[in-house]
């Protein structure tokens, strides 16, 4: 679930980084969210890049900058709890929502392995 959600937060990241390209804090909550997957950090370095994701959403004033910082956030947070990865896939789609919705959550979709998709996905049927 970590590594979908990383993958669903760095798929919108550059709603933030291009309006905000010396704020590395999010790029670095997606980086240790997958870290930890690897095995190469502690869950509470996880969850203390996620909150920094977090506060470099509150730091902006444009929404799609900031939902995607808050998937970001949600995504190294799934580290520490699992329901995060739904958080990070709604705040990606949030960020996405002026361009393609729901385009985006056919990506997720798509992106995420066959076994977890009803965890995931758990209203959607189709295979």
């Amino acid at each position: 679930m970590v590594l979908w959600a990383t993958d669903c937060a760095e798929h919108v990241l550059p709603y933030f980084e291009e309006s905000y390209p010396e704020d590395d804090r999010p790029r670095k909550a997606v980086e240790a969210g997958r870290a930890w997957v690897r095995g190469e950090i502690a869950m509470s370095e996880a969850r203390a890049a996620a909150l920094a994701a977090h506060a470099a959403a509150c730091n902006t004033d444009q929404a799609a900058a900031r939902s995607a910082a808050r998937a970001a956030g949600h995504a190294a947070a799934t580290a520490h709890v699992a329901s995060h990865a739904a958080h990070a896939a709604n705040y990606a789609v949030t960020a996405a929502n002026d361009s393609a919705p729901a385009e985006e959550r056919d990506w997720q979709y798509r992106r995420i392995p066959k076994h977890l998709r009803l965890v995931a996905f758990p209203t959607r049927g189709d295979d």
